[in-house]
């Protein structure tokens, strides 16, 4: 069984040192707003939850792709999106039923957690161990 994100919403301190990991592990700047997972406050900040791709067994975003741009890594089982193949239609956007896939407007491609190719910067820089690569 492949390993993935475990997610302990009651130890997450809404620190945002995910999102800062994430964005810069992907694209070498320290920038929430790049970050492919995010930290969703609720109840008015009592209780953060971070979020980003489930990795879906049945992954509607790699069927509904009209140019196979999303694809299983073998040795993760995460899907990725091949920047090279999209083209940016946001199809994939559309199917995801959780929303963890976003469109980039200065790229004109989506992006998603790929889980940083089995070391997921997210759960590496989490201090409280809210997310745990296992």
């Amino acid at each position: 069984m492949a390993k993935g994100l475990q997610i302990d919403p009651a130890k997450c301190t809404s620190c945002l040192q995910c999102e800062l990991a994430c964005s810069n592990h992907h694209e070498g700047v320290f920038n929430p707003a790049l970050s492919r997972i995010k930290v969703f406050e609720f109840e008015h900040g009592r209780r953060s939850i971070p979020y980003t791709c489930t990795q879906c067994e049945e992954a509607w975003c790699l069927k509904a792709c009209p140019t196979n741009a999303i694809s299983i890594n073998q040795d993760t089982g995460a899907k990725v999106v091949d920047d090279a193949t999209c083209v940016g239609c946001k199809v994939c956007t559309i199917a995801c039923p959780y929303g963890t896939i976003n469109y980039r407007s200065a790229t004109g491609k989506v992006v998603k957690c790929d889980l940083c190719s089995g070391d997921p910067a997210c759960a590496s820089a989490c201090p409280t161990d809210a997310i745990v690569y296992a």
